[in-house]
């Protein structure tokens, strides 16, 4: 068997240099939380393929469901040839994604595809085409979605013009001075300089930012942004890609607020390792397309499907929502042990088992400190990534269904890390 240098030098060589990677430990098996590279290293897995394994690698459930769908048929193009686990996934969608409305779904393969048709279905809905992101946004990297992204570096750096018709607003964030009475001083702003509200079809934007550094909506923020959407007749959306599937300690975050979007886009956690991506809205809404506008080749997939049916029993069996409000707050009360000995740790948040650290020298982001640390875990054999539009914020994803003593385990190999990092 190769070895991860050997398999780095191939890497090197072959793919290209756009396709970025954090690290040269490649994977060989995984189980739950441990991932196991080709120099036999076990790594304890706080990454979870960016919040898509919620229900661990592997879980019995999920391989169970689709080595199922394997002994059945892996394709048909459900355009061409239906069949019903993809009605009985959209039932479930429907009923358990947040809003009491009637409600119809679509799957797609990827989060960016789930956000494409959403922008494409509120266009159709509205006859409008103006959308309104947020600074700190992620929402893919194609066209569409990359021009909706709030971050230059490096998701729109060095691919010319972003599409038309789309406009960023400051995102509260109260550790660096915009509350929401600043975001929507900036969109007022907006609509006396650059843009009639009555052109909006849409406004998305994430529960909880996470490649902006898991950055909860304040609620009067999420409120507020509600009722402006009443107002005016827009859309709005909820990018729900990585907050979804028990991963925020509800469902979806969107649970823990009192208001509802009238569309959600997911991914990731839907289908517990296999490509899967969804748009729930409401019925009238979703309806807006004409047939033939909406769909894939690949969109739902039966495997996914089959994925996702088992990610939705695994989460009611095993209470995950519960799982990763316990989890959280153990991580918390961790990091608050470490803080008191390191005030570089300037926040500590995010709901659920979607925790996120950010970390500041002089009251400046310190991006090296941040990596410092993320090497030094991965030295001890934890696997960590960074986010936020500094470089400077830690974000911990590890399965919800992490054994307590390898959580344990992280925990301490994570301090011990950041000691490290700091006195390096």
């Amino acid at each position: 068997m190769s070895s991860n240098a050997d398999l780095e030098t191939r890497r090197a060589a072959a793919l290209a240099r756009g396709v970025g990677v954090q690290t040269q430990n490649f994977a060989v098996s995984a189980e739950n939380a441990t991932v196991t590279d080709a120099d036999g290293r076990e790594l304890i897995d706080f990454a979870a393929g960016i919040a898509v394994v919620n229900t661990g690698h592997r879980h019995p459930k999920v391989i169970e469901a689709v080595k199922a769908q394997l002994d059945a048929f892996t394709h048909t193009c459900h355009q061409v040839i239906p069949y019903e686990p993809y009605v009985r996934l959209a039932e479930r969608l429907n009923e358990k994604v947040p809003g009491d409305f009637d409600k119809k779904s679509i799957f797609v393969t990827t989060g960016a595809e789930s956000v494409e048709n959403a922008i494409k279905i509120a266009r159709a809905y509205t006859g409008r085409n103006a959308v309104i992101a947020f600074s700190g946004g992620f929402h893919g990297r194609t066209f569409m979605t990359m021009t909706l992204t709030g971050k230059v570096a490096p998701y729109k750096a060095g691919f010319g013009a972003m599409m038309p018709d789309v406009f960023h607003v400051p995102f509260p964030n109260a550790l660096h001075g915009v509350s929401t009475e600043d975001s929507f001083a900036a969109m007022e702003s907006l609509f006396k300089t650059d843009l009639d509200p009555t052109r909006l079809a849409a406004v998305i934007f994430e529960p909880v930012q996470g490649e902006g550094g898991f950055n909860p909506a304040p609620h009067d923020f999420v409120k507020r942004l509600r009722a402006f959407c009443d107002e005016h007749g827009i859309v709005m959306i909820a990018d729900e890609v990585q907050t979804g599937f028990a991963r925020t300690g509800t469902l979806f975050a969107m649970d823990a607020y009192d208001v509802a979007a009238d569309v959600t886009t997911m991914a990731k956690g839907l289908g517990g390792g296999l490509p899967i991506a969804a748009v729930t809205g409401r019925a009238e809404i979703m309806d807006a397309a004409n047939p033939g506008g909406l769909g894939g080749t690949y969109g739902g997939n039966p495997l996914g499907i089959a994925a996702g049916n088992a990610v939705l029993d695994v989460i009611e069996e095993e209470d995950l929502c519960s799982r990763a409000n316990e989890l959280g707050s153990r991580l918390k009360q961790r990091l608050e042990a470490i803080r008191a000995n390191m005030p570089e740790i300037a926040e500590i948040r995010g709901p659920g088992f979607m925790v996120a650290v950010e970390l500041m020298s002089d009251g400046k982001p310190d991006a090296a400190l941040t990596q410092r640390i993320r090497v030094e875990a991965l030295n001890r054999g934890l696997l960590l990534l960074t986010c936020g539009v500094y470089g400077n914020v830690i974000r911990f994803l590890a399965p919800i269904t992490i054994p307590d003593d390898q959580m344990a385990k992280a925990l301490d190999i994570l301090e011990e890390a950041m000691t490290a990092a700091k006195e390096g």
